[in-house]
């Protein structure tokens, strides 16, 4: 009998991926379960605060865990799903690896809540960590797909509103174009779990009409200097390469540091998956070993 337990996981994720143009309360729960299905669950310790009405965070802590590291994590699901709970694997891993308290955020999804809502969200719990006596240089924005994009966009508006910034900051497999104009998503259009038509269908639900080359929806038309330390991680099967590679050279050319991990044969967001991906694991030490340098020095 042959066990293929990526080819499972793919063809799972990619039958359970929920249609942006249709989404329900059911349709949020069943791709939250099954995201939890392929991790490695652990119960760290939770604990829910308010932000702001309408905002929720969530302290994840275990005992690896130190005081003066925090990392403001945000999560995938293209804008349009996802929460804590079904990312608690992966902020549980990154706590551990990281040795620091995880503070993930709930923002507002479409397409109840369009753009710009989740940039704004998590400019705002970012704020919210300051002003609660975390220093910047404490903090470490880290963010998965559409979170990737929304670090990318705290960064942006936090330079812009001339507050403090990061040291460092995390991006695993973000979106960089609302355009996906990049070669690689027709490339490797049947390697990824994602798919063109629903890239599409979620930027049409996200933006609501608004501009596509907007800063904050495609940070590749952002202004990009003056930014701190930024580490990415992108799978050479993911649909989002090419993106993500111009997105790297454009901010390296306006003097902002960025280093760009590429993991061969990787899928988008494979650093959820740690139940059945060894690459996932591999995925977050690294993340440990930047985060821990970025905050030591």
């Amino acid at each position: 009998m042959i066990v293929d337990p990526l080819g499972d996981l793919l063809s799972a994720l990619k039958a359970g991926i929920p249609d942006p143009n249709k989404l329900s309360a059911r349709a949020r729960e069943e791709f939250s379960a099954l995201y939890a299905e392929f991790q490695d669950i652990e119960k760290p310790k939770l604990e829910r605060v308010v932000i702001r009405e309408g905002l929720d965070g969530f302290w994840i802590t275990v005992p690896e865990s130190l005081p003066e590291r925090t990392l403001l994590f945000l999560h995938g699901g293209g804008f349009c799903v996802g929460s804590t709970r079904d990312h608690i694997g992966i902020c549980t891993n990154l706590a551990r690896t990281c040795r620091a308290q995880v503070f993930s955020v709930d923002y507002r999804l479409a397409p109840e809540h369009v753009f710009p809502a989740a940039a704004e969200d998590a400019l705002c719990a970012y704020q919210y960590l300051i002003s609660h006596g975390i220093p910047p240089h404490h903090i470490v924005p880290i963010g998965i797909s559409a979170g990737g994009t929304l670090v990318l966009d705290l960064l942006i508006s936090a330079r812009d509103a001339k507050l403090p910034l990061p040291l460092a900051a995390v991006c695993l497999s973000p979106m960089t174009d609302m355009q996906f104009s990049g070669e690689s998503v027709e490339r490797n259009t049947g390697l990824d779990w994602i798919t063109p038509a629903r890239l599409h269908a979620m930027s049409k639900v996200y933006l609501a009409g608004k501009d596509l080359q907007d800063p904050l929806a495609s940070p590749v038309h952002a202004r990009l200097h003056g930014l701190p330390r930024l580490y990415i991680q992108i799978g050479t099967h993911e649909l989002l390469l090419s993106d993500v590679a111009a997105f790297v050279q454009k901010a390296r050319w306006a003097g902002s540091p960025v280093q760009l991990e590429l993991w061969e044969g990787m899928f988008h967001c494979w650093q959820v998956f740690s139940r059945d991906v060894p690459e996932a694991k591999r995925a977050i030490d690294h993340i440990g070993s930047f985060v821990q340098d970025a905050l030591n020095r």
